[in-house]
């Protein structure tokens, strides 16, 4: 008797559309800011498993971006909140409270540093440029969790930031924001090892290169995208999708066990030594 057999697509929506791991749960994401943002993906996995999501921006001139993406998954609270300012996330989480009550899960896909830092050779990094690398890229975090975890307390929750590789290994061009990224995934650590007693985890995704608008800002970037498909393991680069999907498993209970870890989601690149 034949078989048809399903793809790992065809079962992956077929158990969101059969389970709604996430129906009823509520999130925020930080982040989006056009449809190419690993943000937005992890947005519309998140969606497609049944959550509420609720979005911010960081300027004006972001929110008619980030406003029609946000309502597409019938978000009703986009707020603009920039993360270098601390009243600016109290004022978006007291919204948020009055809004929902309580939150599940958060997801910051935050980062920056200036253009001329992300080419050329990391000693020539400026005072400036290095603070501000920092406090956008890893700092945002802490600040979002300190607001967050006191709306999970009442059945717990999950926070999920995105890293990368160069947190682990010099990549060339990557600079002060692989010091950044590494100044992120510690930050995880003990955030977990803090929250951890709230019922609260902290979790970051080591996404492989994907082509984003942030990414491209990258001084050989495109180079970077044919070494890694040449030497990773799937002989591919990861799809932005796979990153959405691994956010959703570490939103959802199906990692209630997990915190305090960073897991690579790039076809194994980093398992290899040459």
């Amino acid at each position: 008797m034949a078989h048809d057999l399903a793809t790992p697509q065809m079962v992956h929506e077929k158990m969101m559309e059969s389970n709604g791991i996430l129906a009823g749960k509520k999130g925020i994401i930080f982040g989006v800011a056009n449809d190419h943002s690993l943000a937005w993906y992890c947005a519309k996995a998140l969606n497609s498993a049944g959550a509420q999501l609720a979005f911010t921006y960081q300027a004006e001139a972001l929110e008619r971006r980030v406003k029609p993406l946000a309502e597409s998954l019938g978000a009703d609270f986009v707020e603009q909140c920039d993360l270098s300012q601390d009243t600016q996330i109290e004022n978006t989480f007291a919204k948020l409270k009055n809004h929902w009550n309580n939150l599940d899960f958060v997801v910051h896909a935050v980062a920056f540093a200036n253009k001329q830092d992300l080419e050329g050779h990391f000693v020539d990094t400026s005072r400036e440029g290095f603070a501000l690398a920092l406090d956008v890229s890893a700092y945002t975090l802490t600040a979002i969790a300190k607001q967050a975890y006191p709306l999970m307390q009442a059945s717990g929750g999950s926070i999920v930031t995105l890293s990368y590789y160069g947190a682990e290994k010099v990549i060339p061009n990557y600079n002060v924001m692989g010091v950044a990224k590494a100044a992120l995934e510690a930050s995880v650590r003990y955030l977990a090892a803090d929250l951890g007693q709230h019922n609260v985890r902290v979790n970051a995704i080591s996404a492989g290169p994907v082509r984003t608008l942030a990414a491209m800002g990258i001084s050989g970037f495109r180079e970077m995208l044919k070494y890694v498909e040449q030497r990773a393991p799937l002989k591919r680069n990861v799809q932005a999708e796979e990153v959405g999907k691994t956010t959703l498993y570490l939103a959802s209970d199906l990692s209630s066990g997990i915190t305090g870890e960073t897991i690579h989601v790039d076809c194994g690149y980093s398992i290899m030594g040459m």
